[in-house]
């Protein structure tokens, strides 16, 4: 898939986060990179977690979530689960940037999964 194609399904994984939560993301930049740095990543949150800020804070360079191509095209079997895998890592970069530790993440995954 070409770059340009997989910024595309970032964007649209942007597009399903809900509303409410998306107008509360300020000073993020959402990039895309080929490889991650370590094998094992499918994104990154670099920042600080809104649950750690204060009004004293002063001027700050926006938080980064970069998701990786490269391993979620080989972890998906069709354009499809794509989608479905960086819409779930977008939605689990997004979690860290509103304070959410991994361990709770993983808590409300699993509990999305089982209402559905």
């Amino acid at each position: 898939m070409s770059p340009q194609e997989f910024d595309r399904l970032v964007e649209e994984a942007l597009r399903t986060i809900p509303a409410r939560f998306r107008r509360r993301l300020h000073n993020v930049a959402f990039v895309v990179e080929k490889e991650p740095p370590r094998p094992g990543l499918l994104g990154l949150y670099e920042g600080r977690p809104l649950t750690r800020r204060s009004v004293s804070d002063s001027f700050t360079l926006p938080d980064r979530i970069t998701i990786y191509q490269g391993p979620h095209e080989r972890m998906a079997r069709s354009r499809a689960e794509l989608a479905r895998l960086v819409r779930q890592t977008v939605w689990h970069e997004v979690a860290h940037y509103f304070g959410l530790s991994e361990s709770e993440i993983r808590r409300a995954e699993w509990r999305r999964r089982v209402r559905r």
